[in-house]
């Protein structure tokens, strides 16, 4: 049955992040068209097509490789200026102008007569901002709408001890030699040697009645060496229980830095989640922390993907706020509906994925190089800028910014991203982000 649901949880995980890549690119698309640029195809994935339909003029689809998606805009590299519409100049130089013009001809070999206006290089420059923000910012009001349905829905959780048994431990160790087996010879835990077992719930501590886990806490360490009362509830019956409370060294409840000497039971208490649910406030406050996170997790990206190498090829532990893949995603997803936890949590944590999922996609898609769409962004950016100039000016329309020029930095970075997919893929397969255990 675990293994089934952690299936389950993988599956339906990925589903939603193929669904929130579809929405990215419906983002592009819907601007696309309301500026009346012809748009090709809309495919989900990558590589040869699982399946498509073509419904007016453009084919819909899904490829077999699940990374990402695309739309096919036409005119999305602009012919070399001084070329006639539609027509590029024979490759002659060097291999990156090669690239270049060779990459323009493939951008303009779908431009048919009559598409002129509808090229994507010649519309306006707040119309080419626009639509490739429509993918981002797709992704960026997903990632407000799951954070608003975990905060203001299900509420923000709570971790709450209760005097409920999680687990008793076995032996007494001092803190300052906590060790996770009982060395030899080591005394039983008073827990141990009265039968406390796992689910108890606490009734009655030394006469007084237990209404929660501080209370308990607190009793038990007032009652070294005395031997109490106790009372739990196991299975819906009630067992007494006389326990002989031992001193031991254990952290400060003020100072955690130091050691006192205090009564000692050998339980760890079950610990409860409850939820508190907050308005729209805390949901931009989550949101502006989650940016800010991001933000700063995207400038560290390269050293973080050294960590990431390390750990793939190496013995290092993955680092839980490092970079992750669809892979990577996709098996947290798994872990969180398969984790013994609470029904409402398992739904918080997997919402608060989801979210976190989309922040990162579209901030990730507004880095300002291509091929990512900030680059595209900028370069519309940077046109709108040498037009005001112009006018002001009173110079001549300087006409469309040519990001073809960029290609050569764009392939480096397509190469760096292919290669950064990869590893992320192999070290999510091999060495897994884990939310437990």
């Amino acid at each position: 049955m675990e293994w089934l649901l952690w299936v389950a949880g993988v599956l339906g995980f990925f589903l939603c992040l193929m669904g929130s890549i579809a929405l990215h690119e419906l983002g592009h698309f819907t601007f696309a068209k309301k500026f009346g640029v012809r748009t090709t195809q809309f495919m989900v994935g990558f590589g040869p097509t699982m399946w498509s339909r073509t419904k007016g003029e453009t084919e819909y689809g899904i490829k077999w490789i699940p990374l990402g998606g695309y739309i096919r805009m036409i005119g999305m590299l602009p012919p070399r200026k001084g070329d006639a519409p539609g027509q590029v100049r024979q490759i002659s130089t060097g291999p990156w102008q090669g690239l270049i013009e060779s990459a323009r001809g493939a951008a303009l070999e779908e431009v048919r007569p009559g598409d002129e206006d509808r090229v994507f290089y010649a519309k306006k420059w707040w119309q080419k901002l626009t639509i490739m923000f429509g993918g981002p910012a797709m992704n960026l009001l997903l990632a407000v709408l799951f954070f608003a349905i975990l905060i203001m829905g299900i509420g923000q959780e709570n971790r709450v001890a209760s005097p409920v048994v999680s687990a008793v431990s076995e032996c007494v160790v001092p803190a300052a030699q906590a060790t996770a087996q009982c060395p030899a010879g080591a005394t039983p835990t008073p827990a141990a040697k009265v039968g406390i077992k796992p689910n108890d719930r606490f009734v009655s501590f030394a006469g007084q009645k237990i209404e929660n886990y501080p209370q308990l806490q607190t009793l038990i360490r007032d009652s070294a060496g005395k031997t109490v009362p106790v009372v739990v509830d196991r299975g819906g019956q009630q067992v007494s229980l006389q326990v002989p409370i031992i001193k031991n060294q254990m952290p400060d409840l003020k100072d955690e830095t130091k050691t006192v000497t205090v009564g000692f039971l050998g339980i760890t208490p079950l610990q409860q989640y409850t939820y508190d649910r907050q308005g729209p406030v805390a949901v931009a406050e989550q949101f502006g922390s989650m940016t800010a996170h991001t933000a700063g997790a995207l400038v560290r990206m390269p050293q973080k993907m050294v960590g990431v190498w390390h750990a793939a090829f190496g013995d290092e532990k993955r680092d839980p706020n490092g970079p992750v893949g669809v892979v990577g995603v996709s098996r947290l997803g798994g872990e969180v509906v398969a984790a013994e936890w609470p029904t409402k949590r398992k739904i918080a944590i997997f919402i608060g994925l989801l979210g976190s999922i989309n922040l990162a996609i579209g901030m990730f898609n507004l880095v300002p190089l291509l091929p990512l769409d900030g680059g595209h962004m900028a370069g519309a950016l940077l046109e709108g800028l040498k037009k005001f100039f112009a006018r002001l000016f009173g110079r001549p329309d300087p006409g469309y910014v040519d990001v073809a020029k960029a290609l050569p930095l764009t392939y480096v970075m397509a190469a760096i991203m292919i290669v950064m997919g990869g590893l992320l893929i192999y070290a999510d397969l091999v060495n897994p982000i884990k939310l437990t255990g």
